[in-house]
């Protein structure tokens, strides 16, 4: 009788293995430098405590300057607690892998920075020179804008999160301004007419400034060039609200009337659409506010304007141009800007770090205005006479 047993495998492939085991794919960790705000008395900042202490459990070291959070009222003590490093040296806060800010860096600041550093900042175009742009290119600096950051969607986050704050700001800091020019309130009440509200836009902040001056109860008008937008800001309001096209008699009229006026619109390399004739034949103690005055300006008349001077008087109207008027209500908008990041963050962490989501995200990409000192954005480029490189020849 035979003894042999059939048997489809190899006798290799039956002696016992090594197991295998599973490993997991972290992304590198990085250190986190965020540096105290020095421009334009700007009182937010980018990340909370709570969100420090997610990042350090993730692996990340985070170095804040000393009093970087005091303008959000955050102390020291609470971010130190939350596992971050405190240091009283900016050049320390600028040396990081990634350094999350508010507001662009100023000249001395690029200098305490590394070559090949990742800078995340607003822009605010309008308030940028040539030379800034030439500095970062020298050190070879990653940037990235606030501005430009999109998600899978293809929608600008950061941006739209931003303009929601802005929008309702705007609504109740003109009330505040309105009470002081010549004491009316933004909304009616029995037998008193509502303030008189013209919203130029109706993209996000025009939609939220509009949301917040129906709460108030004020009368209200948009314009914008585009009927899609204001086709979505009626079934946002439920057709409330009378829209229309910028036509300049329609507009001249409206403003007339206006007590309070929300330009809205950015207007890069575009001229304004209030002219001054207009302003001049507005209300004495009317408010204009400019929202988006760092994007160009919407009222001709407008001028930026600062946290400790807010508004100046021209023909009579009160005008505000704050770049930053979101830094009036600090502590929300901090927190809401440390939700995106600290989801931002862990994000590029599953994926590898950034130089993966690069390689990987197209709209990672499409973020970035500088690469390791190259100019990306085109219309940066044209607006300030740089050499443009296309992005995806320079990642692929």
């Amino acid at each position: 009788m035979s003894t042999n047993i059939f048997t489809p495998f190899t006798e290799e492939e039956l002696m016992p293995k090594e197991e295998k085991l599973e490993v997991i794919k972290k992304g590198k960790q990085f250190s986190i430098g965020i540096p105290k705000e020095t421009c334009l008395n700007e009182r937010r900042t980018c990340i909370t405590p709570d969100a420090v202490q997610v990042l350090v459990e993730h692996g990340h070291e985070i170095i804040i300057e000393s009093g970087a959070g005091e303008g959000s009222f955050f102390t020291d003590l609470q971010y130190s607690e939350s596992g971050a490093r405190i240091t009283t040296d900016p050049k320390e806060a600028f040396g990081q892998d990634l350094i999350l800010k508010i507001n662009p860096p100023t000249q001395e600041e690029i200098d305490y920075m590394k070559p090949n550093t990742y800078l995340v900042s607003a822009l605010q175009i309008n308030l940028r020179d040539k030379e800034y742009f030439l500095k970062l290119a020298e050190k070879k600096i990653n940037a990235i804008a606030f501005e430009f950051i999109v998600d899978e969607y293809k929608q600008l986050a950061l941006v739209r999160l931003i303009g929601e704050i802005a929008g309702t700001v705007s609504i109740l800091y003109a009330s505040e301004l309105l009470a002081l020019s010549n004491g009316l309130m933004l909304g009616g009440i029995t037998g008193v007419r509502p303030a008189e509200v013209v919203i130029l836009g109706a993209g996000i902040v025009g939609e939220f400034a509009t949301k917040a001056a129906i709460g108030l109860g004020a009368s209200i008008k948009v314009f914008d060039n585009s009927l899609s937008k204001l086709r979505r800001l009626h079934t946002m309001v439920d057709s409330r609200v009378p829209t229309s096209i910028i036509d300049p008699k329609e507009l001249s009229k409206s403003l007339r009337r206006a007590d309070v006026v929300i330009g809205a619109l950015p207007r890069l390399n575009m001229t304004p659409i209030v002219t001054e004739d207009m302003v001049m034949k507005m209300k004495k103690g009317s408010v204009i506010i400019d929202i988006t005055i760092d994007n160009g300006k919407v009222i001709e008349t407008s001028e930026l304007t600062t946290m400790e001077d807010p508004y100046i008087i021209k023909h009579g109207v009160i005008h505000c141009g704050l770049p930053n008027l979101t830094s009036r209500m600090p502590r929300t908008t901090t927190k809401a800007i440390s939700n995106f990041f600290l989801s931002y963050i862990l994000n590029y962490d599953e994926e590898g770090g950034f130089e993966n989501m690069l390689i990987r995200k197209n709209e990672m990409k499409q973020s970035l205005y500088m690469y390791k000192g190259r100019h990306t954005k085109k219309i940066i480029c044209d607006r300030f006479g740089l050499t443009y490189h296309d992005i995806n020849l320079l990642i692929f």
